[in-house]
Parts: structure tokens; C-alpha cells; sequence
């Protein structure tokens, strides 16, 4: 004997009905691939052997397995916060209540990536991380792109500007230029030869590779973005929960993630009190403390006392950290 369809069951297919009737699909033909369909499993689903793949060494020494696999996944993180981010910015009707709730996700993928960088500092041979590197030239975290993409997604590209210049460009606001601001981005001086002072190749490669893409982005995002949203917000949606996210995420991204770096080059890339060129020949020890770009995503939460003073306790203590 037959089961009967059940009331919950039939009004289903009734709604599935509709659905396929208003898009003018068949519905059977739908219902036929869910017959034939396999179920479904972990492996297929997440591509685990496709993931499991994607860990090629160029040498042999062991540890190099790790520093590929964290970097990837540091990578997956940095997606993840895009992803985020993306739904901030394209939010049509933006509250202050969606807006911190998804800043505080983002704040939960960089403690994690802060808390866990541990397996780079701590988790290598040293002498190993020193041999296997020579094979990476001139490759370089430098050319993460989706960080890149995170801090145009963030803030007003005046406010990554290199601070050498910054106050200059303020003062001619009006007259700035998406190119011009880009061009003066602070990042862009960590790849520059202080012999020659000439561009790195890491630098040149990375800005041949992402270069239209960074300028689309930033275009796309000038008056969209994160500190941008957060400005255009009425005043009764600035929550002090909001404030105190923001805040956070500007301390994760510009302060603490920094010196997590920091605390692996100091560990693998000073050797008897000198310190060692990075793989990509950046000047990490100008380009990485926070206290010597003064980068903030959202300056109008800090007073002028805390931007003149931005991470110098933090880095201090790693600078003076034997």
C-alpha cells in the first residue's frame, strides 16, 4: 500500500511548482535529476582531494610543507573576511545592528589567524625556513593581493597613503586622484631598494599582475566602503557596540596582525644582530611596524593622542624582545 504524501510534503511541491512554473523551467525534469542524483558527500562537497593537492614544496626540507599549507590558509581566511566585507559595502539598506555583526566575524577570522601564527613563528626549523626560502625568490607575503583587497575595501585610500606624504594629499583632498593616491600607497615603499632605490621585481610583478584590479576596486568602493558606511550612518545607528568593533578591527588588521609578522621576521630573519633580506628583498623592517605607518581604517574613532602613538607600546616591547 502507497504512503500518503503528507500536508508539509504536498505544499512543497505546490511551491516548487510555482517556483519552476514562474521561471518557465519543467519541474519534472528537476525532479527527475534529484532521482538520479548521487547523495552527496564531505569529500565532494568541500573538493578535499582538489584542497589536499594544491601543497607542492619546491625543495625538500619538511617544514616547507608548513609554510605553504598556513599561508593558504591565510589565504582562505582573507576570502572569508572579503566575503564579509562585500556584504557590508552592497548592503542597500545598511543598519548599524547588520554592520557590526559582520565587522565582528571579520574580527573573529583575524583573531584567529593572529592567535594560530604561532605555527610560523615557533612551528619551523630556522635553519631549514633559511635554506628552503632561497628557492621562493622573489616571491613574498608582500604580494598578497586579497590583503590589498581588504584595505581598499576598508577605508579611503587617503588613509592608506605612505604617511610621508600624507598630510600633503590632505591638504589637496579635492584634487587627488584615485591614480595618484594608489601610487603613494604606504605598502609600495617596503618594495623599493634602499640601495637604489629602485622598484623590487616582487613589487614590479605584483604591480603588473593586480594593478588594473586594485584601481577597479578602488574606484568601485570610493564612497562604499567600510569607513565610508560607517560615516554615512545616522548618528543613532553609530552604536558604542559598532564603535568598539570598528575599533578592534582596526587594531587586528593595522597593529596586532603586523606584529605577529614581525615576531617571525625577527625570529628567522636576523642572524648575529643583522638583520636578514626577506625573500621578496622588502625592507620588513620599515615596511612591518604599525608605529611607523600610522595606518587606521577609521581615524575618526581615535583621538589625536592614539594616532600619534599607534602600536609604538606594541612594538617597542617586539623590537626590544631578545
Amino acid at each position: 500500500m502507497s504512503q500518503e504524501i503528507s500536508p508539509e510534503i504536498a505544499q512543497r511541491i505546490k511551491l516548487l511548482e510555482d517556483k519552476f512554473k514562474n521561471s518557465g523551467q519543467d519541474m519534472l525534469s528537476y525532479l527527475d535529476g534529484l532521482l538520479y542524483d548521487r547523495f552527496t558527500t564531505y569529500w565532494d562537497y568541500i573538493r578535499l582531494d582538489t584542497l589536499l593537492s594544491l601543497q607542492v614544496p619546491s625543495t625538500d626540507f619538511p617544514d616547507e610543507m608548513i609554510f605553504i599549507g598556513y599561508h593558504q590558509i591565510t589565504e582562505l581566511y582573507f576570502k572569508l573576511i572579503i566575503h564579509e566585507q562585500t556584504q557590508i559595502i552592497e548592503s542597500e539598506q545598511l543598519t548599524g545592528k547588520f554592520f557590526e555583526e559582520k565587522i565582528l566575524r571579520i574580527n573573529r577570522y583575524f583573531t584567529v589567524l593572529i592567535n594560530s601564527f604561532e605555527v610560523m613563528i615557533k612551528g619551523m626549523e630556522r635553519e631549514q625556513f633559511l635554506k628552503f626560502r632561497m628557492s621562493l625568490l622573489p616571491a613574498s607575503g608582500f604580494q598578497s593581493a586579497q590583503f590589498r583587497m581588504i584595505e581598499f575595501h576598508s577605508s579611503d585610500l587617503i588613509n592608506l597613503v605612505h604617511p610621508s606624504v600624507r598630510s600633503r594629499f590632505r591638504e589637496s583632498e579635492n584634487d587627488n586622484t584615485i591614480e595618484d593616491l594608489f601610487e603613494n600607497i604606504y605598502w609600495k615603499k617596503g618594495g623599493i631598494d634602499m640601495n637604489t632605490g629602485e622598484k623590487t621585481l616582487t613589487l614590479k610583478q605584483f604591480e603588473k599582475r593586480y594593478t588594473p584590479r586594485f584601481l577597479r576596486i578602488a574606484n568601485e568602493v570610493e564612497h562604499t566602503n567600510l569607513n565610508q558606511r560607517y560615516l554615512s550612518l545616522p548618528e543613532e545607528e553609530k552604536t558604542p557596540e559598532l564603535q568598539k568593533a570598528l575599533r578592534l578591527l582596526d587594531q587586528n588588521a593595522n597593529i596586532n596582525w603586523l606584529l605577529m609578522h614581525m615576531g617571525a621576521a625577527h625570529r628567522y630573519l636576523r642572524k648575529e644582530g643583522k638583520a636578514v633580506k626577506a625573500t621578496g628583498g622588502t625592507n620588513w623592517k620599515e615596511f612591518l611596524p604599525p608605529s611607523f605607518q600610522k595606518i587606521s581604517y577609521f581615524p575618526t574613532l581615535w583621538t589625536q593622542e592614539e594616532h600619534e602613538n599607534w602600536g609604538k607600546q606594541w612594538v617597542d616591547h617586539v623590537l626590544n624582545t631578545k
